[in-house]
């Protein structure tokens, strides 16, 4: 089947997994496919226009070798095409494939590529860029930025909890937000995020009752100030659900329109990105085609 079906591989040459890229290779020859387009890159933002180009050379299928920010890259340009995603975790946190069930293996990743069901997930578009998981201003984004790089690369995931220590004490700045224009909420903020999944790295549940392709975005906004009142709101994110802390307010819709007091950083899918003072989401509803295990058992908020 896949002799006659044109395969791509982007990879962050950086990444790394198992027995590596060779090992990738072993893995799809294996499998007859024994000439994918091959595509290596040495940063995840290089990796667009190689996606694009392996749409341009007729890819059906699209496996992407790296950690969050890679397949957040791929999304943005597979979104909207005939071509499935299918991800190879070989970077740090991983949540992407740990929330849909795609294992730390390459030939089980690989299997699941070819041979695995396929599920069509709604994304965001922020700015003019797609994500699938979530967009985060302020807090999140400042806990991304601090890790990215030589922390990250040293401690691993640790990293996110001694930047998310120090992202504690910024103070908040203030929002007006309208959902499917719509006033929803205005004062002060300390972190934004419009998801489209329940969980945050780490495990911490978000939003209780987010699908990802039920054609909505969750919304929510987390007002509290300081290390004390940020730790109540974690514990009620970690041993119950965040929504009832009362420094945090949720809700879901269509479009999101936001209007900061000053310039905040924001990131999408665990990748940061620069700081902004307004911005808009909207959904784009089932635009992605995911491979996925057959066998995966998704939860209530997870895809049905």
């Amino acid at each position: 089947m896949w002799s006659s079906v044109r395969v791509a591989v982007i990879a962050h040459a950086g990444k790394s997994l198992g027995g590596g890229l060779p090992a990738l290779r072993r893995a799809l020859a294996a499998q007859d496919v024994t000439d994918p387009l091959w595509f290596e890159v040495a940063k995840s933002r290089k990796a667009p226009a190689q996606a694009r180009r392996a749409l341009a050379e007729g890819a059906k299928l699209v496996f992407a070798w790296g950690g969050d920010g890679t397949v957040q890259r791929c999304v943005d340009v597979l979104a909207g095409s005939e071509a499935s995603l299918a991800v190879l975790p070989a970077g740090t946190a991983n949540l992407f494939a740990t929330h849909f069930g795609i294992p730390k293996d390459i030939e089980e990743a690989v299997a699941i590529g070819l041979h695995g069901a396929r599920k069509t997930l709604d994304v965001g578009r922020f700015r003019g860029e797609r994500f699938a998981l979530m967009a985060g201003v302020g807090f999140d984004a400042m806990m991304i930025r601090g890790a990215d790089g030589g922390l990250k690369n040293r401690i691993g995931r640790v990293a996110y909890i001694w930047t998310a220590s120090q992202a504690l004490r910024a103070k908040p700045f203030r929002a007006k937000i309208k959902v499917d224009r719509v006033d929803w909420y205005q004062g002060k903020a300390s972190c934004i995020l419009v998801g489209n999944v329940s969980e945050l790295l780490g495990g911490i549940e978000a939003f209780e009752d987010a699908h990802p392709d039920d054609g909505l975005l969750e919304v929510g906004v987390v007002n509290a100030d300081g290390v004390l009142q940020w730790g109540r709101t974690l514990a009620h994110a970690a041993f119950g659900t965040a929504g009832n802390s009362p420094f945090v307010r949720e809700t879901k819709g269509r479009s999101v329109k936001v209007a900061l007091n000053r310039r905040v950083l924001y990131e999408l899918d665990g990748g940061d990105r620069t700081k902004v003072k307004t911005f808009k989401v909207r959904v784009e509803p089932r635009a992605l085609t995911l491979c996925v295990p057959d066998d995966a058992a998704f939860s209530t908020s997870s895809i049905r």
